[in-house]
């Protein structure tokens, strides 16, 4: 009989390593078994330049502890951080790109001045997102410091593991509801998770609008939240004063959640839908049902949905 296909997601954070191993299919998946551990304080920073993991050696150990709880010797791992380790940008060129190649260098070109760090160290990739009536491109543009990412694929591949994709939280946020977003070609996703507030928008089911921003200390309700989530729409609406949004989706801490949708229906002008992942996932034995135990995993099995 052939063994079912597993897929394995770890998101890291300064507070610790949190795995999610699937099965089943994109469409049903199977949460087989979570994981986490926690960090030391001071053992992992989240920066844009400087080596994010400060104690290796507790790092390793952390990744391998909760590594061993999920009882899979499986290896090969997609990873999600924090999105303040990079940049994500939303980009608007004249013109096609001829190759890839030169779609990087002209995309360089044009950014060099807004890049936080030197050009030669930046590793970019970017995904066209549609082609303006104009003819311009519309790109988004990931980009982070090799030396960033180099030390978390160093590091996890000396703890054992195979680093297969690294992306950024939001993204999976968004993957680990995709099947409930897509079909929806007008829709904000507006989220607080691990102290992040993030925004993205689609129209015609492309992204047209993405903005993270860390709030520490924040509650997710508070009066931060409310005003960040009101200046990232009055930008958006700025930007395309002709779309109107027809849904809102919330992302949000379970304590939170309902005071948190009621904040973002005050900012939208629209009741949005709570995305819970307890929705999304059926669990095995060996795994939590309830939201309040699945939360924390929700962007380790946005990843591990990259592999499914």
């Amino acid at each position: 009989m052939l063994l079912s296909q597993k897929s394995l997601g770890v998101e890291i954070r300064p507070s610790g390593v949190a795995f999610a191993l699937l099965g089943g299919s994109v469409a049903t998946p199977l949460l087989e078994r979570v994981a986490y551990a926690p960090l030391a304080p001071g053992s992992l920073r989240v920066s844009l330049r400087e080596a994010n993991i400060l104690d290796p050696a507790a790092f390793c150990e952390t990744v391998r502890s909760a590594h061993n709880l999920l009882l899979y010797n499986g290896t090969r791992v997609s990873v999600t951080l924090p999105d303040a380790v990079g940049r994500i940008m939303m980009l608007d060129v004249e013109g096609r790109f001829k190759s890839r190649a030169e779609g990087l260098d002209i995309i360089r070109w044009k950014l060099k001045k807004n890049i936080p760090f030197d050009i030669a160290d930046t590793h970019l990739d970017y995904q066209q997102l549609s082609v303006r009536e104009n003819g311009d491109m519309a790109l988004m543009v990931a980009l982070v410091s090799r030396d960033v990412i180099s030390q978390y694929e160093e590091q996890l591949m000396i703890a054992g593991l195979t680093p297969a994709r690294i992306d950024f939280n939001s993204f999976n946020l968004y993957r680990a509801f995709e099947n409930r977003l897509a079909p929806q070609d007008d829709v904000a996703l507006i989220s607080f998770y691990d102290n992040a507030l993030g925004i993205m928008v689609f129209d015609g089911g492309v992204l047209e609008f993405q903005r993270v921003k860390d709030l520490p200390g924040s509650n997710g309700v508070d009066s931060r939240v409310f005003m960040e989530i009101n200046s990232s729409l009055k930008v958006y609406r700025d930007r395309f004063p002709e779309r109107t949004v027809q849904h809102v989706s919330c992302i949000a801490p379970p304590a939170v959640a309902r005071d948190f949708c009621c904040m973002v229906a005050e900012a939208t002008g629209f009741e949005p839908s709570l995305l819970e992942l307890k929705s999304v996932v059926r669990p095995s034995d060996s795994a939590p049902a309830d939201q309040e135990s699945l939360y924390p995993f929700t962007t380790a099995v946005g990843a591990a949905l990259r592999s499914l």
